[in-house]
């Protein structure tokens, strides 16, 4: 047996037993694919696929067994690279980062620029998407390190850590007749048309739940993945913005410094749709290297070298903020 061949029964079942797009994504050729695992097979003594003619089915019950032991040499693979690469330049290389818009927006550049301070040769490739494809991409491979508020936890693959703890904020035009209002309810909220998240990002869940709680329909009148956008149809009287918290720091500023003089105003809504996590989160028994350990430091100050070793040896599942 190669790891030609596991490469092969990996793509395979990764591609939907479609051996003509394993093979396309493999740069090779159909029937070397097809004889390659049939050969894996029969050293093995057991089949990994059943068969229609020479079509792929399903996954056999062994076969689900020799995907797992697979998936186990191949990541083990990838950390040997790692193991090279980091000894061999302790403190250069590309940290791929996986981020959803808010996180890569708001969050993140001042910790990049932190990295970059400490790491100069360490170059940085950002990749954004919705919470699911944040996990996708640390299951792949493209990404080392995650961050996301939704999703993350429910991937049995990853390994997530509590990073910080933040709350939606209400954004009003300064002249709206609720801008008067320190504090807002949930029956304020539901009669005006409201501008916020697409349902898979940023805490939108809390908010339909608080609402389905209250027995309360919005209306929800636009939705969008970037926050700006949120600011930018609330300050064309759209509707009132739904936003998350580190979204609108500018908003925040300028009501204390201005009054709301720059057209909005903003109001905490952790009352009325609770507290968010923010995750970091990593493939489940990657190899590390110095940089990213940094680079979680940056993130959050609770984010020790120490305890992301203790959770990715599995000493720990999630510590609580």
């Amino acid at each position: 047996m190669n790891l030609h061949q596991f490469r092969f029964v990996q793509e395979a079942a990764r591609r939907n037993l479609n051996l003509t797009e394993a093979a396309k994504a493999l740069h090779t050729s159909q029937p070397g694919v097809s004889k390659a695992i049939i050969e894996l097979e029969e050293e093995l003594g057991v089949e990994i696929f059943s068969r229609h003619g020479k079509r792929l089915k399903r996954i056999t019950e062994p076969g689900q067994h020799v995907l797992q032991s697979i998936e186990v040499i191949m990541r083990e693979i990838g950390n040997l690279k790692r193991i090279g690469e980091q000894y061999s330049a302790q403190d250069s290389g590309t940290l791929s980062i996986a981020a959803t818009h808010t996180q890569a927006r708001y969050v993140l550049p001042e910790k990049v620029a932190a990295l970059r301070a400490a790491y100069p040769k360490v170059n940085i490739s950002l990749h954004q998407g919705s919470p699911d494809q944040v996990a996708r991409m640390l299951i792949d491979e493209i990404a080392e390190i995650g961050i996301a508020t939704e999703s993350l936890a429910a991937y049995t693959e990853l390994v997530t850590l509590p990073c910080y703890e933040w709350q939606h904020m209400v954004v009003l035009p300064s002249e709206h007749p609720l801008a008067r209002k320190e504090s807002l309810s949930l029956a304020d909220i539901a009669k005006e048309p409201l501008i916020t998240y697409h349902p898979s990002f940023t805490g939108r869940t809390k908010i339909d739940n608080a609402f389905k709680q209250a027995k309360l329909e919005p209306r929800i009148a636009l939705e969008a993945i970037d926050s700006d956008v949120i600011k930018t149809y609330v300050r064309l009287g759209l509707g009132i913005g739904i936003a998350a918290e580190m979204a609108v720091q500018d908003v925040i500023e300028d009501c204390a410094n201005n009054g709301g003089k720059g057209g909005l105003v903003a109001r905490p809504a952790g009352q009325l749709f609770g507290q968010n996590i923010a995750r970091i989160a990593f493939k489940r028994s990657a190899y590390l290297r110095n940089f990213v350990y940094s680079f979680a430091e940056f993130l959050s100050e609770r984010l020790s070298r120490e305890l992301i070793i203790k959770a990715m040896t599995g000493h720990v599942n999630d510590y609580e903020l």
